[in-house]
Order: structure tokens, then sequence, then C-alpha cells
């Protein structure tokens, strides 16, 4: 990764032109609720009592194949369940969880539902494969967490691994089944190859952890500030650059970094420097068998006008890197005054979709957007009454698209 800003350099200005020419695509998808849950203490039921206390908020939800995995962390359990909302698996504490309704049914020749009991302790993030296999994100206890003395940060999640037969298998760690404990885990993935991918952070930027299908560790990639390309870096000293957010890629051994570039901002009058200002946004799309970065992709910003009496300003807002699709459309996301904005780029930045996802922020406590292989944008809305699923359908846009 030595050589990699100089080619950030080279191609930079190439991307500037580049992005003049691509075609910009305005259109919209409707969004399909789904199903709703109520809240409580049952097995089907989310349990947000804990929703007002301080802290991270550890409900979120994840979407394969048609059926959605929602991991309510705050009553330690994920819940699988179909597009219909029926509940056909639950991963469950029993320590803080009734005993389901249909535990007994488990074991039986014509069961459709499955409990499992599991003693987790704080569960944060899911993701599943192709073989149905489940991968949580869990802190351990106190007792279990180490310290790294070089990096001075502490080490307390791991990752479980349950099968297709819902049976625990292991959990892992840095090296693999039973290794060290991660630092903080911003994500996780699972590719078409069934592979794990564990994206954690660190006090110099992140580090991806690429392991096999049976969990043994293929990569680590260390993503620090000085490997980051950096296309300013013979114009001047006063431009900084902050890394958003690294995506897998789904069908390749392939990282997205994306890093949002700014400068420092002088006020014309004093001419003192008052701050920074935004610049650009690239995907740095990284080749981790080959160790280098191939041409990066320029990602327009989202544009806001403010207006203060008689007078306008448009101002430039980074987008929030969702993820990819198989396909390779890059898809970004940013808050707006009537809900988000969702902009998908193909991943050689040649065309952009842009549709506006109106979501009454006022009604919602909480949301959690899921973004699937397909394209498909999934959501759980949580409100006063009740929890809801949706999505939109913007796979269907991007295979309308293809087909032109």
């Amino acid at each position: 990764m030595k050589n990699l800003v100089k080619i950030a350099v080279s191609v930079v200005a190439l991307l500037h032109l580049a992005s003049c020419s691509r075609s910009r695509i305005v259109s919209s998808v409707e969004r399909e609720d789904l199903f709703s849950l109520e809240y409580g203490n049952f097995e089907d039921e989310l349990n947000l009592f804990d929703f007002g206390h301080p802290g991270e908020i550890n409900t979120n939800l994840c979407m394969r194949d048609g059926f959605f995995y929602i991991m309510n962390g705050e009553a330690k359990k994920i819940m699988e369940m179909n597009s219909y909302g029926n509940l056909l698996t639950l991963y469950y504490n029993d320590e803080t969880n009734p005993h389901p309704s249909f535990a007994g049914e488990s074991n039986g020749a014509n069961s459709t539902r499955n409990a499992v009991p599991y003693p987790f302790n704080d569960i944060s993030l899911i993701s599943v494969d192709s073989r149905k296999h489940l991968y949580v994100v869990e802190r351990l206890p106190l007792e279990r967490q180490e310290n790294d003395a070089k990096s001075k940060v502490s080490l307390s999640q791991v990752v479980l691994h349950f099968d297709e037969n819902k049976k625990f298998v292991s959990y892992i760690g840095q090296q693999g089944p039973g290794g060290t404990p991660f630092s903080y885990i911003k994500n996780i993935y699972t590719t078409d190859r069934n592979e794990l991918v564990v994206v954690c952070t660190t006090q110099k930027g992140m580090t991806v952890y690429w392991y096999s299908a049976d969990g043994f560790l293929l990569y680590t990639i260390p993503v620090e500030k000085q490997n980051i390309p950096n296309p300013f870096v013979e114009e001047s000293s006063d431009y900084f650059y902050s890394l958003d957010n690294i995506v897998p890629d789904y069908r390749t051994r392939t990282i997205y970094l994306k890093v949002d570039y700014f400068s420092s901002y002088v006020d014309a009058s004093s001419r003192v420097q008052s701050g920074i200002e935004y610049v650009t946004s690239l995907i740095h799309p990284f080749k981790v068998e080959e160790n280098a970065y191939e041409m990066a992709v320029t990602i327009p910003p989202y544009s806001e006008e403010i207006s203060e009496g008689f007078s306008k300003e448009s101002y430039d807002i980074p987008y929030d890197f969702l993820g990819v699709t198989e396909s390779g459309w890059l898809y970004f996301i940013v808050s707006t005054q009537s809900g988000f904005t969702v902009q998908m780029v193909q991943s050689d930045g040649q065309r952009i979709l842009k549709r506006n996802v109106d979501l009454n922020r006022e009604a919602n406590l909480y949301y959690s957007f899921n973004l699937s292989r397909e394209g498909i944008i999934s959501v759980l809305l949580v409100e006063r009454e009740k929890a809801s699923v949706a999505w939109w359908r913007a796979d269907s846009l991007i295979q309308a698209v293809i087909k032109n």
C-alpha cells in the first residue's frame, strides 16, 4: 500500500471530468409496508422498555432471501421471520426471556418453528450467509475481555457462529475459531463464497479481517491513515481526510473504502483559519489478494439550499456509505428534511440514480436500515405504539436501468 497515493493523484483529474458526463436518473420506488411488531416480552414481540436509558440502541435487522432477522439486543434475542411477520426461529437468552410457547415443537418432525436457547450477553450486529448460517456480534463479560497493551484498546467482542441446523458452532476471534477478541466491531458481512468479513475500528483507522467459510483467517487488512490515498497531498498540507466506512464486495475479495476530504477554511475578512470545509468524497476499491488499489470513483455530494431572508446558499454534504450490491452498485444515504435521500452509483461511476425516501422522523423514535445483495433497502421503524418492517424495491429500478 506504499505507492497507492501516486495512483490516486494521477486519476483524480480524470474522475472530476468523467463525473460531468455521467447520466443521472432521478426516479422513485414506493415503500411497501410488510408487517408490524408489538412491544412486550413474548417471543414475537420487541422488548424496548429500556429505550429511554442512555447508551447505544442495539436493535436492528438483516434481510436475506426474503427472510428477516431482527436482532433485539435489549431483550438478548434474535427473531427470524418471513415477509408476513411469522416467527420461524427464536434465538434467545432463557434468563431474560420467557419460555417460548412453541419450544417443545423444535424436536417434532413437522416442526416449522425453532427455539434456540443461548446465553447471550450483549449482542449488537448480525449477518446471514447463503447456507443460513447466522453470525452474531457478542460482547464478552468483563472477566473474559482482554487489553491490547501495544494499541491500548480493549478487546471485548467476538462473533458467534450458528449453522443451518441452528446449532452453535464456535465463536470467532481475530485468528479464527477461539481466537483473541476483537476491538470495537463496526460491522460484519458474509460474501457469496460464504466467507465472513469483520470490520473493526482502531485508534489508527480500521482493520478488516477476512475468513473462510469454515471461519479460518485468510487476510488481515489494516487501513491506517498513512495508507489511505490522498489526491491532494502534493497541493497543500491544509487538506484533511476521514475514513467513513469500509464495505466488502460480495463476489470478489475487494473492499471499498469511502473517504471524505476536507480543506482548511480561511475567513475572507480576517484571513484567519476558522474551520474546515468539505471538498469531495471518493470510493477507493482495494483488491485484497493483489494488495493494490484500483481507480477511485468520485461520489457526488448531496446539495442542500438554505434560505436566509432574501438570499440562498447551497451547501454540499457527504453521503454515508450504506453498502454495495452483487451487481456492483454502491449505495449512499443522507438525512434530509423530508426523510432521506438515497444515491446509487455504478462501481465504474458512469451511472447515478437518486431517490427520496420519505420518513417521518418525528413519528419514529428509532430506525435501522439494511441493504440486501439484490439492492433492496429494508428498514425497521420503531414508533411509540408499535414497530414495523418495510422495504423499498430499489433493485427493480437498477434492473430497469441495466435492461435499457
